[in-house]
């Protein structure tokens, strides 16, 4: 009964995402030069000073699949200007095998000079511009990035001139830069970022739920009477009870291993990973696929060559490694039951800003209470005793979790639909078919429906009874989202369903909660200057959680909604609008402050530049209060989910405009 009760609270908090905040890295330094060899041939030298800890790899890749090729060299002007001799050559480091990528890799470390050989075909050439695409990783994550170089041939001042952009964009990326005044007045906010241990307990509460599956728990007895009976001798078989958990706890901590490598954190991209269509469509696609395996329509199963290969070397070997071996049989073998469970970790990660971080995190919680039970029946073997029978209530946790794949499977089709504007899924269409899938799950909880493993049900379980309410009274708490009213801010599902803006009704606006507020940052400026108010410039975005939650349950209180509605121009700036491009007189190359360009080709570009050259911060949501001379009027703000210390913050920005 305790476990059911564990289980109930874990399917209830199960499934939310979390976000959390990157930092700006520049860990490669470039710099060029020109070795001159005669009146029409040169060498061009590329020199990365890399930072300590980091590394970047060789031009050459093996494999479509393999790493990004860190150094890929695009010479601009020729052939009509200039031919390249033989490649551009690069340090002789000797190659490393990679288990990740499975194949030799080179890397360098500290430093790596790569040459250029050129012969000219046009005298009167006096520069030459080269692009360098590259990645540049530490141990828990990689960065791309690019570069720029400038060369003079004859050794004239451009020489010292890295990057060259024309005068057009050299105008407009002074747009960017709003010369905001008053940092000495406020301090910059540091954003924090979310406490690891929420993710660890998230993970932990999958692994909770994993083991009521029928793949996992009918293991539990059978393992622990095998340590404590075959050993022998008591204590080595508790021994060996505790070392197998903590190789489960050992193999889903290791599994997030690769992904630190996989993972980048660059902020010039981190939105555009993390809002692409294409990814969450992928997910979406998956956690269907997931849905359809628990519901028992198929089975999603690891080759079962390698569950009895790892059997048979825990028969051979025995010992630790054998002890190991069982571990990893295990978790091939309950595959089936965990991989989805996992999926959602990876899912949540991958699509958040957190990263490998959050996956390790989440895996390790998993992991952990995996683990714990081989452990601690071993230590008291006579709670084996209370452990419920295996039976048809195993099959259920399985079928109820295909339910939560479903629904979460949403949340990414939302994700993509929100930045490619399709309308597919306005927040109505959203929540209605939520409380389909709940619908559908109470029937099966009160036994209208049945999935292939289900067996006869003769009557409803006190487990089946108290979930079929529990999800009877989340879906009427869901009815009142379908309508066009106050009633409608669903504030436990902030950041999780679309928008209250992103509507099948007509708003008043296409801001939050119907408030008046600016997409543009020249109207919002013009508008605050006209009405003589202060400015809450609001960087946010489509598919941010946090966003969500601050606008409808922070936003939303009547204090902050008043001095919101009344008092402030809002500008909402939406960084990962990467979807809608610039008009083409407004496109331009950006120089930013480590000398590389970046290509501003979408909204979403300007305002991450704007953020960025502004504010150096790149995280969502952040607020700062301006005036319409762009001086600060309060510290800089991000994530505040308190309600009065927001509105203090909001009230002192006021007080200091009216001063």
């Amino acid at each position: 009964m305790i476990i059911k009760r564990i289980l109930l609270l874990s399917l209830l908090v199960f499934g939310f995402s979390f976000n959390s905040y990157s930092q700006i890295l520049e860990p490669v330094k470039w710099a060029s030069e020109v070795e001159k060899i005669s009146d029409t041939e040169y060498n061009l030298i590329f020199t990365a000073n890399i930072d300590k800890d980091w590394y970047i790899y060789s031009q050459i890749q093996q494999s479509e699949d393999s790493f990004a090729p860190t150094t890929f060299f695009e010479y601009k002007g020729q052939p009509n200007n200039y031919k390249l001799v033989g490649d551009t050559s690069e340090p002789s480091v000797p190659s490393i095998y990679d288990k990740i990528f499975e194949e030799d890799v080179v890397k360098f470390k500290e430093q790596a000079i790569f040459k250029q050989k050129i012969r000219l075909l046009n005298a009167d050439l006096k520069q030459i511009e080269v692009y360098v695409e590259y990645q540049t990783c530490d141990n828990s994550k990689c960065i791309p990035g690019d570069y720029t170089f400038n060369l003079s041939l004859d050794g004239s001042a451009i020489a010292k001139k890295e990057i060259s952009i024309d005068e057009r964009s050299k105008q407009l990326s002074k747009k960017l830069n709003l010369s905001v005044t008053g940092w000495d007045n406020y301090e910059k906010q540091n954003v924090e970022e979310k406490s690891n241990l929420s993710i660890f307990f998230l993970g932990f509460l999958g692994g909770l739920i994993a083991l009521l599956t029928p793949c996992v728990f009918p293991m539990i007895p059978l393992t622990v009477s095998f340590f404590t009976k075959s050993a022998g001798d008591p204590k080595k078989g508790l021994f060996n009870s505790i070392l197998y958990g903590f190789f489960i706890f050992l193999i889903y901590a290791l599994l997030s291993i690769p992904f630190h490598l996989l993972d980048s954190l660059d902020p010039g991209i981190l939105n555009n990973i993390s809002t692409n269509v294409t990814l969450n469509i992928i997910f979406f696609v998956i956690f269907i696929a997931f849905a359809f395996s628990f519901f028992g329509y198929y089975e999603l199963t690891l080759p079962q060559s390698w569950s009895a290969a790892m059997d048979s070397k825990a028969n051979k070997i025995g010992g630790f490694i054998g002890v190991f071996f069982m571990a990893l049989t295990l978790a091939i073998v309950s595959f089936s039951c965990t991989g989805p469970i996992l999926g959602t970790l990876l899912g949540s990660s991958l699509t958040a800003d957190g990263g490998a971080t959050q996956l390790t995190m989440g895996m390790s919680g998993f992991g952990l209470a995996l683990a714990l039970p081989f452990t601690l029946f071993a230590m008291f073997p006579k709670w084996l005793n209370s452990l419920p029978k295996s039976g048809g209530w195993l099959n259920t946790v399985k079928v109820v979790l295909g339910f939560i794949e479903l629904a979460l499977a949403l949340k990414f089709l939302s994700n993509a639909d929100l930045v490619e504007h399709w309308g597919l899924l306005k927040r109505e269409i959203f929540i209605g078919l939520w409380i389909i899938i709940g619908v559908g799950l109470v029937l099966y909880l009160f036994g209208k429906i049945k999935f292939p493993h289900d067996g006869l049900l003769q009557k409803l379980s006190k487990f089946r009874i108290t979930s079929g309410i529990l999800v009877i009274a989340f879906v009427i708490y869901l009815i009142p989202g379908l309508t066009n009213t106050k009633y409608a801010n669903l504030k436990l599902l902030s950041g999780f369903a679309p928008p209250l803006f992103y509507s099948i009704y007509e708003k008043a606006s296409e801001c939050p909660l119907d408030l008046n507020c600016y997409k543009d940052l020249n109207e919002g400026i013009a508008a605050a200057k006209i009405e003589n108010k202060p400015i809450l410039l609001d960087f946010t975005g489509w598919t941010c959680v946090n966003c969500r939650k601050m606008e409808e349950q922070v936003w939303s209180k009547s204090d902050i909604y008043k001095i919101l509605s009344e008092d402030y121009i809002i500008i909402s700036l939406y960084v990962d609008d990467n979807e809608k491009a610039l008009p083409k007189d407004e496109q331009f190359q950006y120089l930013r402050s480590n000398g590389t360009l970046k290509e501003i080709e979408t909204y979403g570009d300007k305002w991450t530049a704007l953020q960025t050259t502004n504010f150096q911060n790149n995280s969502q949501p952040y607020y700062a209060l301006l005036d319409a001379d762009m001086s600060l009027l309060n510290v800089t703000n991000a994530y505040e989910p308190n309600a009065d210390a927001y509105y203090q913050w909001l009230k002192t920005g006021l007080e200091n405009f009216k001063k």
